[in-house]
């Protein structure tokens, strides 16, 4: 699994005019799922993403995480996140994992999350186009693959 984390001060996902997640403070996450991914995978991102100490302490540290500020998380399926761009100019999404796959790992993914987090966090809709709009709080971005966690 890929996710590209960013904090952010407000962020929303709409489907068709309609908006279907929206948060506060908190993380924007966007999920890339492969075929050999598992719930170790998800386990392991799950304690990363709410314990990352990104969030700005008193003395403008990032010292705090998640669970720290009471944030939120908007959670976005994006299969382009396996994009290989190695041989030409059009993508390959080869690596990225088949709906029969990836929309389970995303459904347990979220409920992995809700139950750490301990409430519920906001989603787009897999395979949906959506519009996501956010406000990246810093800038703060990261990337994390679950396969390089040594």
């Amino acid at each position: 699994m890929i996710i590209v984390i960013q904090r952010v001060s407000e962020a929303t996902v709409e489907i068709d005019n309609i908006i279907k997640g929206k948060i506060k403070k908190g993380l924007l996450i966007l999920l890339g799922i492969e075929d050999a991914d598992n719930q170790e995978d998800i386990d392991w991102l799950t304690k990363k993403v709410i314990n990352l100490r990104i969030f700005p302490d008193e003395n403008a540290v990032m010292n705090k995480s998640l669970l720290d500020v009471d944030g939120d998380i908007l959670l976005i399926s994006q299969f382009t996140l396996h994009a290989s761009t190695r041989k030409g100019n059009r993508p390959s999404y080869i690596k990225a994992a088949k709906p029969d796959i990836a929309i389970p790992m995303y459904e347990k993914f979220i409920q992995t999350l809700e139950k750490e987090l301990g409430k519920t966090i906001q989603t787009g809709k897999f395979g949906a186009d959506m519009k996501v709009a956010l406000v990246n709080d810093g800038p703060v971005t990261i990337t994390i693959d679950s396969k390089n966690r040594v």
